[in-house]
């Protein structure tokens, strides 16, 4: 291994979600021969982030102020909430164009396995926003895998008494797909939700 500064950075670079130790040793060796004033651009960047943004204390996507620009914005209907696993969620869902409403980030998925149960979500801060009464459909897009699924059906059974109608996200065969190379749960969810044309 290398010592002194240029480890440490690549200890610290290996850290990060999806940085393997090559990759790690890639970035730091770019930092290295990069010029300097873009490596003081990038700690500027860090620190920034670090200094101003923030969770919307609404929905718990990120935001620079006490709430976030959706939040906000009030052209979109309060009446229909999406649930999402975390922020980048919401600027996948928001690249379609498709849906007005407002959002709330549980901030990860039920997952036994990695200690995280319904406490550990802002499950408890979804509850108190139906509570108010103006919400009519509650739309469950976590991820179409085991801990989505779990999180979306314990969400569904504590909802469904309030009165509130509770969608999921369709899932199944994606466009340009071919037949032959989709898995079971895949084909099976596409026949389940399949509509008339």
């Amino acid at each position: 291994m290398y010592e002194g500064a240029i480890q440490d950075l690549i200890d610290e670079l290996g850290r990060l979600p999806g940085v393997g130790p090559k990759s790690a040793q890639r970035i730091a060796f770019h930092v290295l021969s990069a010029d300097p004033a873009d490596i003081t651009r990038l700690a500027g960047a860090l620190r920034k982030v670090k200094d101003l943004v923030r969770f919307c204390t609404t929905c718990f996507n990120v935001a620079e102020s006490e709430q976030c620009r959706i939040c906000r914005d009030p052209r979109r209907t309060d009446e229909v909430i999406c649930v999402v696993e975390e922020p980048k969620d919401v600027v996948a869902i928001e690249r379609t164009g498709e849906f007005r409403g407002r959002y709330h980030v549980l901030g990860g998925a039920i997952n036994p396995l990695e200690g995280i149960g319904p406490d550990n979500l802002r499950i408890r801060e979804l509850m108190s926003r139906l509570s108010a009464g103006t919400i009519r459909e509650l739309i469950l897009a976590t991820d179409p895998n085991t801990e989505g699924e779990a999180t979306a059906t314990y969400l569904a059974l504590m909802v469904k008494p309030m009165g509130i109608a509770v969608t999921r996200l369709a899932s199944g065969l994606p466009v340009g797909g071919d037949l032959e190379y989709a898995d079971e749960i895949t084909l099976g969810r596409a026949f389940e939700g399949r509509r008339a044309v």
